[in-house]
């Protein structure tokens, strides 16, 4: 092979492994779940973010997107012993989907050097978190008809402080995961 092509094929094998390895960590964090009423508490986001944070937006991007067509085709990636379509358009959609959204936007902040400072990271995963929950919400309140009260009440107020928990957990955490995968490699 040529040179080009060697380093075309390393990026594609590299990008397959960090695909493969981050759907597993999501399927894994959707296992430790608190049930509530509607939407379980899991693990999840705080892997989306990371992942947005450590491998940039497209590749983070790409993650979320094998990780939810794992799901669809009926692996037991989603939280519970759960796969298949129903998670994809029953109360869990919104979320589901603000994944792909929140490790873009992550991914994308973190590109431009919002991951290189504690406090810029905990702004990035701070909007990645505010997109999830406004996807949630907007599924909650209109796709399933439950309105705006009860979808915030349900859909919201019970993520806010883990998700500032997961934040500051997750924008402490990114220098040893950047240590672990360089997305410039």
């Amino acid at each position: 092979m040529w040179p080009a092509q060697t380093r075309e094929t390393a990026g594609a094998l590299r990008a397959f492994v960090l695909i493969a390895f981050g759907t597993a960590l999501m399927a894994l964090s959707a296992k430790v779940s608190l049930p509530l009423p509607y939407v379980p508490m899991t693990l999840q986001t705080l892997v989306v973010l990371m992942i947005g944070a450590a491998y940039g937006w497209r590749l983070g991007s790409a993650t979320m997107i094998a990780y939810l067509a794992e799901g669809a085709i009926g692996l037991p990636v989603f939280a519970g012993p759960v796969g298949g379509i129903a998670p994809l358009v029953g109360p869990t959609a919104g979320y589901l989907f603000g994944f792909i959204a929140a490790a873009f936007v992550t991914g994308y902040l973190a590109e431009r050097g919002w991951d290189r400072s504690v406090v810029l990271l905990f702004a990035a995963m701070a909007v990645g978190h505010i997109v999830i929950l406004a996807a949630g919400f907007g599924w909650l309140a209109y796709g399933l008809g439950l309105g705006a009260p009860k979808a915030w009440q349900v859909g919201i107020m019970p993520f806010i402080a883990t998700s500032l928990v997961k934040n500051a957990l997750g924008a402490t955490l990114m220098p040893a995961a950047r240590r672990i995968v360089d997305r410039r490699g």
